[in-house]
């Protein structure tokens, strides 16, 4: 007989959505920060801090770095989803992971922007190479336990939705919180007179981090896993628990989907800064704003996601934003050259894409708990955190090849009256967002839910 369990109330629920407002503020600081540390635009007023060097004569080696933190994190995934899947640990499968996760998450996001020499040097690629690799691998660890827990914790597509909004909040409060460094970073050296730009930011990357941990430690402190979830423990070993959930027809399209849907938000939050102060010479305080307009926007779509998705379904609803995203991209390759002024074409890019970042960021998760549920119902086997870890490893997968690609531009320019390469970031986006409507177009939504 299965053990009843509490449904979890609405402080919890706030609760549970603390902890990705942490994970979210680091994230996106390595997001939209990284490429503009380390490989600042000559307006920035910052230091450059990697040498320009082009790798077999094409990629420079920030993506190679980038790209190789997440080939460890890639093999480091699926293992903490199979042990987090089988633990059975008294205090339950997914909350003691997260606990051990937080200080060294918080102690390498701090090392990321640490580099070993304040300037141009190959000991900073090293150094960087080292510290994002253990990054990734400590967030892993808090990530696929968390995200784990929707399914469990909820009984109702209803409740999924409900509380994967709330999930999304928090990662929406997170990316505010993470696009306005640069602000605060100006706020900071006016109130103690530091002079140095680059030391401004990093501490108040520092003090983000800081921060970050201690929302992520919320959940942990404040839900008890065994009073609200009783699921058991898999007892698949690790390559079958893979091969199976890569044999869920309905998961391979919402995967692919999900990767080139991050991979094009990571262009965006990778080149905010550039597209800002480049493409629209505004100052880059300015960005932040623009991302604060564009997340606090998409928190009124909220009510309606969740009745259209009661009403008639997720699927077309993310069809439809994707569709919407890849003309928001094509926007870019234009900005600047628009018969109107800066402000209105950051203002209606912002707007523009609020909705498609509320509904791809509510829905996804919904959807996969979905999955998930429906999977284990079929075969009796819990594995709620392998799939959220392939879902996972695929979405830092999209982000890291994101800021590969990014980067990689560059080389074809993002400086004030060289920016071709930032401009072909909108070409990409627009490619990669059309992908993921005609992939996601054949998933079949009543196969999730049986």
């Amino acid at each position: 007989m299965a053990m009843t369990v509490d449904k979890l109330p609405f402080q919890k629920q706030l609760a549970y959505a603390s902890g990705m407002i942490g994970w979210s503020i680091m994230t996106n600081i390595i997001i939209v920060m990284l490429p503009y540390f380390y490989l600042p635009p000559s307006n920035a007023g910052l230091t450059p801090l990697l040498p320009q060097l082009l790798i077999f004569g094409l990629l420079n080696i920030l993506p190679l770095i980038a790209a190789s933190g997440r080939l460890v994190d890639a093999l480091f995934d699926p293992f903490i989803a199979s042990i987090s899947d089988k633990s059975n640990n008294p205090a339950g499968r997914r909350i003691p992971f997260m606990k051990w996760a937080i200080l060294p998450s918080v102690l390498f996001c701090c090392l990321v922007f640490k580099p070993v020499a304040m300037g141009e040097s190959i000991y900073n690629a090293f150094g960087l190479a080292i510290a994002l690799m253990l990054f990734f691998m400590s967030l892993t660890t808090y990530i696929i336990p968390y995200n784990a827990l929707l399914p469990e914790l909820t009984n109702t597509s209803s409740e999924k939705v409900k509380l994967s909004s709330f999930q999304q909040i928090g990662f929406i409060i997170g990316m505010i919180i993470s696009g306005l460094v640069n602000n605060y970073a100006r706020a900071l050296q006016t109130a103690f007179h530091i002079v140095n730009a680059d030391q401004a930011i990093q501490y108040t990357i520092w003090g983000l981090c800081l921060f970050a941990g201690a929302m992520m430690l919320i959940p942990v402190l404040a839900i008890n896993e065994k009073q609200y979830s009783n699921s058991k423990p898999s007892h698949l070993p690790l390559l079958p628990a893979i091969k199976k959930t890569f044999g869920n027809r309905n998961f391979k399209y919402y995967l692919i989907s999900d990767f080139s849907y991050y991979m094009a938000l990571s262009i965006i939050s990778s080149g905010l800064l550039y597209f800002v102060t480049v493409l629209l010479k505004l100052p880059a305080t300015r960005g932040g704003v623009m991302l604060a307009v564009m997340v606090l926007t998409s928190l009124l779509f909220y009510p309606l996601i969740i009745y259209l998705s009661k009403k008639i379904g997720k699927k077309p609803i993310v069809l439809f934003s994707f569709a919407l995203l890849s003309l928001i991209f094509i926007t870019i390759f234009f900005l600047g050259k628009f018969p109107v002024s800066a402000n209105v074409q950051i203002y209606a890019l912002a707007l523009g894409a609020s909705f498609p970042l509320a509904s791809l960021g509510i829905l996804p998760n919904a959807i996969l708990a979905e999955i998930a549920e429906h999977e284990a119902q079929l075969t009796g086997e819990n594995r709620e955190g392998m799939f959220f870890a392939v879902k996972y490893l695929f979405v830092k997968l999209g982000q890291s090849l994101g800021i590969a690609l990014f980067a990689f531009l560059t080389i074809y320019g993002k400086d004030p009256d060289r920016d071709y390469g930032l401009r072909l970031n909108g070409i990409c986006g627009f490619v990669l967002c059309i992908a993921a409507f005609l992939v996601f177009s054949r998933f079949k939504e009543r196969g999730t839910t049986g």
